[in-house]
């Protein structure tokens, strides 16, 4: 059913996230290349936003556990492949246009960027016509058709308050701590070593891991983690089986963003690094494994609604499942790997020890 509240809620949260990492540390948030990344040459940054990510249940499974479903696995042959597949395609896609919903649709809309506009008018239509096509009846366990899914549905006044006090002080805690590390850890002149990590340098970690776990709690609050919602919200343009929630992530997740940016701009560097790190390419660089990318990656999304964001949570709650599905991710990406795409901007090396 359509949760404005939670979605709009979320999708904050998820705007959060990425502000965070991209005006503390330069760098956009982009979980397809980060996850390829933790496969291929871990960093510490790296494992900390995993680290955060996960440590996004334990708050909600506290307070609000309801918003911790996740759909039962009836385990054959066809669930197997599909799940392998899936993650191949996603894997295989989003190394070809360089990005997933993440990178593209949050951050690269947010920016105007033309490639961002280009893989999100290809891979998100694509999405919509698989689901269309593999589950014709556009039936959902959210969504069964006895009453319309556009009917909205809102927290009690309890699950209100655990929502508003749990965001707020997420984001009081993103936007705090990295700062307060940085002024208690700066030592003066005569007690610094070589040693010892720069407080830039500890900001920055701690940076990553605050954005893990405000983009986990996003995921999770505004439904994007549950594939029977992004179904749903595929099911369009069905006026019964229709979720319109993801409406309010991109309406929130989205706006602000672009509002802030046209506000900040990127003329002064980040808190914790020496310069931004945001992909120059434009619509002009476009190719045939760009659009192919894209288009694969749709059609692993509307396989089994999970991008690469609602992977690495899914995997933490049914493990089997994420095994499949990561291996899947891991060999599509090493197949398109033969081809020179530059990484998703996600804490390059030259910003893991910046200067202080």
């Amino acid at each position: 059913m359509f949760t404005p509240i939670e979605s709009s809620v979320g999708a904050i949260l998820i705007w959060q996230s990425t502000s965070i990492l991209l005006y503390n540390n330069g760098s956009v948030l982009g979980l397809s290349g980060l996850l390829r990344r933790l496969f291929d040459g871990p960093t510490l940054s790296t494992a900390l936003f995993f680290v955060g990510m996960v440590l996004s249940f334990l708050p909600l499974r506290i307070v609000l556990p309801e918003l911790l479903q996740y759909p039962e696995i009836t385990w054959d042959s066809m669930t197997v492949l599909t799940t392998i597949a899936a993650g191949l395609l996603t894997g295989w896609g989003t190394k070809g246009c360089n990005g997933c919903t993440s990178g593209h649709m949050i951050c690269g809309l947010s920016r105007f960027s033309g490639r961002s506009l280009a893989a999100v008018s290809i891979f998100f239509p694509t999405a919509v016509f698989a689901f269309h096509l593999t589950q014709p009846s556009l039936s959902t366990s959210i969504c069964s058709g006895t009453i319309p899914c556009y009917t909205p549905v809102y927290p009690s006044p309890y699950t209100l308050t655990a929502l508003l006090t749990l965001a707020a002080a997420t984001i009081t805690i993103g936007h705090t701590l990295p700062p307060l590390i940085a002024t208690l850890s700066t030592k003066p002149e005569a007690e610094k070593s070589d040693s010892s990590p720069s407080p830039r340098t500890l900001s920055y970690l701690t940076t990553s891991l605050v954005a893990g776990l405000t983009f986990g709690l996003g995921l999770h609050i505004s439904g994007m983690a549950q594939a029977s919602k992004l179904f749903a919200f595929f099911a369009l343009p069905s006026p019964t089986f229709w979720d319109p929630s993801l409406l309010a992530v991109i309406l929130f997740g989205m706006l602000p963003a672009i509002i802030e940016n046209k506000i900040r701009g990127f003329q002064r560097p980040p808190a914790y690094a020496p310069k931004y790190d945001i992909p120059t390419k434009t619509w002009r660089d476009i190719d045939w494994r760009f659009v192919a990318g894209a288009a694969a990656f749709g059609v692993g999304w509307g396989l089994d609604g999970t991008c690469p964001g609602p992977g690495v949570l899914r995997a933490v709650v049914q493990p089997a499942w994420g095994a499949l599905w990561m291996a899947g991710f891991w060999a599509g990406g090493r197949l398109m790997g033969s081809h020179d795409f530059r990484r998703d901007i996600v804490w390059p090396k030259s910003l893991e020890n910046p200067k202080p």
